[in-house]
């Protein structure tokens, strides 16, 4: 069904995770770290994570400001309102205290999942894009991206509507570990919207970002 990453260094905890959810038909990895998990999602193409916030290298909260526009379920035994409230705001799509019911924690990921489900086709104005097999069409004619203007692309669709910082897409187009400007992103975004005319679809949030509005 999915490819869930399970990031819990509780190796105890970890396997309850993975058993379980693999028992409903998703595929599951394993990390322990934070570090391990933004490698593994580097290699693989991940559709929910379920992150830890006290992991042994870097907290939770660090490690999802670098996982740019894929979705997450925090799993935790910080039960505070702030901790739900900083989850929340950043942009998780849930938040779940440990020591939960297992039949809990299969539904919530069941309800992410169907909400989150990614579109093969985006259309916008006078373009389509293609996201399976990376094309994009203006026009019905072909246009050529490069590399990182498609997945700068990518991740201002799969957000659309949704205000996304110059890290946030830094992080998607770039890699977390990325040591440039994240002026570049300016420079790939006005090119984006020359190539789609998407002038009046990709809006500058002043001092923030980028975000793709469209009509609802």
């Amino acid at each position: 069904m999915a490819k869930l990453l399970i990031v819990e260094d509780d190796k105890a905890i970890n396997d309850l995770m993975v058993r379980t959810l693999s028992m409903n038909g998703h595929q599951c990895l394993a990390a322990y770290t934070g570090g391990e998990a933004l490698l593994m999602v580097k290699k693989e193409t991940v559709d929910l994570i379920l992150l830890d916030i006290n992991l042994p290298d870097m907290d939770g909260f660090a490690v999802k400001k670098r996982l740019a526009d894929l979705p997450v379920i925090y799993v935790t035994a910080r039960d505070g309102i702030g901790d739900r409230i900083r989850g929340l705001d950043g942009g998780a799509e849930d938040y779940i205290v440990k020591p939960f019911h297992i039949q809990e924690l299969i539904s919530r990921v069941g309800v992410v999942l169907r909400r989150y489900k990614r579109e093969d086709i985006f259309c916008l104005g006078q373009a389509r894009v293609d996201l399976l097999s990376s094309r994009v069409y203006l026009d019905e004619k072909e246009i050529d991206l490069t590399k990182r203007e498609f997945e700068l692309l990518k991740s201002l669709i799969y957000n659309k509507n949704i205000t996304m910082t110059r890290e946030q897409l830094l992080n998607a187009a770039w890699g977390w570990d990325y040591e440039g400007d994240e002026r570049t992103v300016d420079v790939h975004v006005q090119r984006l919207r020359k190539k789609l005319n998407w002038e009046r679809y990709i809006k500058t949030v002043y001092k923030t970002g980028y975000r793709l509005e469209i009509p609802l």
